[in-house]
């Protein structure tokens, strides 16, 4: 196999692969809703359906869907498996996920497909042996992508189940630019692991150095043996993934490299339907996903947030009040994160989820925020509990004019998973175990393990992914006889524990404006990320010195950070007229929202 140079491909072919590299946010003060310059990779007008993901030529999938006939769904599915092959090390069938699903009549489904701890998974399966939750076929969870799609797929989609797998084979064996954002994170991978396993193991080699050296920016990629298998799964659904020829290949490599995974394990998944946890907020309504996910997480925080009154927070000399306050409530959020789990082995998982969204919550939360001061970690997490980070993650929006919306976040873990990939089939394996708690194993700042994330069998760990679906509330005369709420927003996040805290940030500004570039903006703006452990506050080099001088002030311990340790993909609906903008993140060099 042989990497193809930009020169010697027709210039259509050129447009269609390489994607439109965004300006980066100008450095702006912190607040709501900040007017910024509307950037590249965002689209805005159309009325039949809108769809943002990391890559234009994903997001062209879904919009082509949409065209043929197809939904929400179908063009989610299709955005998503095609975001499998060009972002590889951070998602693909070897991975797992949730999707928020909202249907034509408005009510709402969460598709469970995060990857599970195999049969033979114990609390203390990694004593001694920390680095097997990280690399190697002990990190595997069993993959949960294939059949969440194809539930999701079966349940709602409009289109056959082949004419929405295929385009993403037709990527993979015919191939893709090389663009900025995999160089970028090919390197990060690469310095992760500690050495070139993308050049120097055969099984990677032979997508990433078909010519025994790696592939480089404006070179054309192909994964035939990964086209092969979504071709067969477009064939004969997601059965042949878990059954046969491709689940033995996969649990052969896994074995190989010390894993304990079993065929039983494979075929026993199954994806499962949540309910929604939901708030009221400013005249809106949002759904997220809950546990085993962090949908609460946010919009505990958004409900906190409610009950302030931001126009006036920061008038009279109180410089940054409502950031001060914003950061608060999320350490709380964070805090009471810890105690959640997978509700089928954590007690009270439901119920500690569903007060943290409550009202009642809220006032309490607000209570206990000092205007002059944050607070030591204990205030706000008494049981010192930690969860770990994850890192791989991709989120894809997706949304038509009938009202269906989709949002769901897909990962494999760190970057480039388990550092395997099976050599039959081209799957990149997760390795979402490191995402459970180690036992005896503290952080780096002292804090003990979760007990309600400790692995145990068929187990789902503890998710950061967060996808939010807002819509708005009826107001006026029309409000006593609306039939069905107006959708208003679709957003989700990528980049571990950064998820929740990007998400929320994006959803505030986004439904504080009703510009028609409210979502742009808000993507655009600098962010702020602090999960309580470690205690800091980072901020993205966007910020102003004066606002985060008075952070400091606070006595809150600040770091600054580079942009792009998140990345959020968002859709808007106008509540005058029902046109879509869809916005890729400015931060990634390729990412891209169309409308249709």
């Amino acid at each position: 196999m042989r990497a193809i140079t930009a020169a010697t491909l027709p210039q259509s072919l050129l447009l269609l692969l390489l994607a439109v590299a965004p300006s980066a946010a100008a450095p702006q003060p912190w607040r709501p809703a900040e007017q910024v310059v509307l950037q590249q990779g965002s689209a805005a007008g159309g009325r039949r359906g809108a769809v943002a993901s990391e890559s234009r030529v994903c997001s062209q999938i879904g919009i082509d869907l949409l065209a043929q006939g197809g939904n929400a769904v179908d063009a989610f599915v299709g955005t998503q498996l095609c975001v499998g092959v060009v972002g590889m090390y951070h998602s693909g069938l070897g991975g797992g996920g949730f999707a928020l699903i909202r249907d034509g009549g408005g009510a709402y489904t969460v598709v469970d497909y995060r990857e599970a701890a195999p049969a033979a998974a114990h609390q203390d399966m990694y004593r001694g042996n920390v680095r097997g939750s990280v690399q190697g076929g002990l990190a595997v969870g069993v993959p949960g992508e294939l059949r969440g799609l194809e539930r999701a797929h079966a349940r709602f989609g409009a289109l056959p189940w082949p004419a929405v797998v295929r385009p993403a084979a037709r990527i993979a064996r015919h191939g893709f630019a090389v663009s900025e954002d995999l160089v970028r994170y090919m390197q990060y991978g690469l310095a992760m692991a500690g050495w070139n396993f993308l050049l120097e193991d055969p099984s990677w080699a032979q997508d990433f150095a078909p010519n025994g050296t790696l592939v480089k920016l404006g070179d054309i990629m192909t994964r035939v043996r990964y086209a092969e298998t979504l071709e067969t799964v477009a064939e004969h659904g997601a059965d042949v993934f878990y059954n046969g020829p491709i689940a033995e290949a996969t649990i052969r490599h896994i074995q190989k490299h010390n894993g304990s995974m079993t065929l039983a394990d494979m075929s026993g998944y199954a994806a499962i339907d949540r309910a929604a946890v939901n708030i009221t907020y400013r005249g809106f309504r949002l759904f997220s996903a809950g546990v085993p996910s962090s949908g609460a997480v946010c919009l505990s925080a958004l409900k906190t947030m409610e009950g302030y009154d931001d126009a006036d927070a920061d008038a009279g000399g109180r410089r940054n009040l409502t950031l001060h306050r914003f950061d608060e409530a999320m350490r709380f959020a964070y805090g009471a994160r810890q105690a959640l789990g997978d509700p089928a082995y954590v007690e009270g998982a439901l119920a500690l989820e569903a007060s943290l969204v409550g009202a009642a919550h809220a006032a309490g939360v607000r209570a206990r925020i000092r205007d002059d001061t944050t607070q030591p970690v204990e205030n706000y997490n008494p049981a010192r509990a930690y969860a770990p980070d994850s890192h791989g993650t991709s989120h894809v929006s997706a949304a038509d004019g009938a009202g269906l919306a989709v949002a769901s976040t897909t990962t494999v873990n760190l970057l480039f998973g388990s550092l395997l990939v099976v050599p039959e089939t081209g799957v990149v394996l997760n390795d979402e175990m490191n995402d459970f708690s180690l036992p005896g194993v503290r952080n780096e700042f002292g804090y003990a393990p979760s007990p309600a994330n400790y692995v145990r069998p068929g187990k789902r760990p503890l998710s950061s992914i967060t996808p939010v679906i807002a819509e708005y509330l009826p107001s006026g005369p029309a409000a006593a006889t609306a039939s069905l709420p107006r959708l208003a927003a679709v957003v989700g996040a990528a980049g571990g524990s950064r998820i929740i805290s990007a998400t929320t940030q994006v959803l505030w500004r986004a439904l504080a404006s009703a510009a028609s570039d409210a979502m742009a903006r808000a993507v655009a703006e600098p962010r702020f990320h602090d999960q309580l452990m470690p205690d800091e506050v980072a901020f993205e080099w966007g910020f102003d010195n004066a606002t985060v001088a008075a952070m400091a002030a606070r006595g809150h311990h600040v770091a600054w950070v580079r942009e792009g340790n998140s990345a959020v993909q968002g859709i808007r609906v106008s509540r005058d007229d029902g046109a879509f903008e869809a916005v890729g993140e400015t931060r990634q060099r390729n990412s891209a929202g169309l409308t249709l």
